[in-house]
């Protein structure tokens, strides 16, 4: 191979790379500002007002508590997503199509988060079904993102291309927050109700999202079948299908459990954050929202802080350190000072350093534990560990509150998801798993 013909593939490595980037900063925008912060409460009062005397209302004629019907609707696309994820991505390593079902799924999703700018007066149950096809096509869209990651970066180079691109997400995240509480606390000055203000900030999330995919769509590039030429079974059956193939993978499934429980720590941390900093240290709203901003910014620098300690210290042993750092900062968080936003913001600080490593680490290493040609099915397993499995964290916090009334309590319960996640990640003996999926070894791991 010449010289030339070399430099040419790395050039288009390159450019694959960046462009694989720009969905992460496309659709990082959707959970940030439309999950995180508005859809929700937003979400809740269309519901109420919706509402029959009791606080009822009746989607297809079941009784629901306007105040449930948010979290119910998130449920209901998570199901969705996990019935849909592995026959989706079994699909895309037997055609080896990635880039079109990609294509559908994020277009698919943007869609249904713009037509949230229609979800006015009394119509929340349009807003249940823009919810669940938006968080259902965001699951897919992003197994079907994360499974490009082998092929686009070689071994030594994954931990950083998957730390870039968690960055590119958590900047376009905060730059398009900043710009939506502009426009909703200054909605008076802008001429438009605070209602309005909230509908424009949902709908410019589906329009950001759908405008940046175009990049990646234009730079990915698909590589042919890679799969085993079995036909695709239906969801249930399909993700048996992977979970049994996992099975001759028990060090890739040792892997998976240890990230499905420390992960689920993570996301319950994320989600009950501003509980805690509400019911618990009684901070406003505003302070809550730019905790939620300081913690998008400093993952920017987490994600890429952390990717250098990989190079330097090795994956797994990075990631370990991130669990180290998760349970003093949940220690930390126990002995906060009510009415102090300060230490909040302190608070919010380290989970921010931490948050975007923890994760892109994570991703990296589990590419290096996939078969070739299994990708896209190994990813929806992960995806589903990701999004549709996170349900014991937000129970254990529920139930520790439910005994004790305290939400301290209830945070520090938490540490047992890194402790025990920590435990299964150290027993696991990574280079020895590479080899067994039958991949090149790098030389930090």
């Amino acid at each position: 191979m010449s010289a030339d013909t070399v430099r040419t593939e790395v050039f288009d490595l390159k450019r694959e790379q960046r462009g694989w980037y720009f969905y992460d900063w496309a659709c990082s925008v959707y959970s940030t500002s439309v999950l995180t912060v508005f859809l929700g409460p937003y979400l809740t009062s269309v519901a109420k007002s919706a509402a029959d005397a009791d606080g009822f209302v009746h989607p297809l004629g079941v009784p629901v508590r306007a105040g449930s019907f948010f979290a119910y609707s998130v449920s209901l696309s998570v199901i969705v997503a996990v019935l849909v994820m592995p026959l989706v991505g079994a699909a895309a390593d037997r055609t080896g199509r990635k880039k079109p079902l990609l294509g559908a799924a994020a277009y698919t999703g943007a869609a249904a988060t713009t037509g949230m700018f229609f979800l006015d007066g009394d119509r929340y149950l349009l807003g249940g079904v823009l919810l669940v096809v938006a968080n259902a096509a965001q699951s897919l869209a992003m197994m079907l993102y994360n499974s490009y990651l082998p092929q686009i970066a070689p071994p030594e180079e994954r931990d950083a291309v998957s730390s870039r691109g968690w960055a590119f997400g958590y900047a376009a995240g905060s730059l398009v927050l900043i710009v939506n509480l502009v426009l909703y606390m200054g909605h008076d000055s802008f001429g438009v109700s605070e209602t309005t203000a909230v509908r424009i900030c949902l709908a410019t999330a589906g329009l950001w999202w759908g405008v940046f995919t175009l990049v990646p769509l234009s730079r990915l590039r698909d590589r042919g079948a890679g799969g085993t030429g079995r036909t695709t079974a239906p969801g249930l059956r399909q993700l048996a299908a992977t979970v049994r193939d996992m099975r001759r993978h028990r060090l890739t499934l040792a892997f998976l459990l240890a990230y499905l429980i420390y992960n689920d720590g993570i996301q319950t941390v994320i989600s009950q954050a501003s509980v805690y900093g509400s019911e618990e240290l009684g901070l406003g709203q505003s302070t809550l929202i730019g905790a939620v901003l300081l913690v998008q910014v400093l993952a920017v620098a987490g994600a890429l802080g952390m990717g250098r300690l990989a190079r330097t210290y090795g994956t797994k042993r990075t990631i370990l350190g991130s669990l180290v750092a998760w349970t003093v900062t949940l220690g930390a968080g126990y002995f906060l000072p009510a009415g102090a936003p300060v230490w909040f913001f302190v608070l919010a600080s380290g989970i921010g350093l931490v948050l975007g490593g923890s994760q892109a680490l994570s991703r990296s290493l589990f590419s290096h534990l996939i078969p070739l040609g299994k990708e896209a099915e190994y990813f929806s397993a992960y995806e589903m560990s990701d999004r549709g499995m996170s349900w014991l964290g937000p129970l254990l916090f529920g139930i520790t509150y439910q005994l004790t009334g305290s939400y301290r309590d209830a945070i520090i319960s938490l540490v047992a998801f890194f402790v025990i996640g920590f435990a299964l990640l150290a027993r696991v003996p990574v280079r020895q798993a590479v080899l067994d999926a039958g991949n090149p070894v790098p030389e930090r791991i």
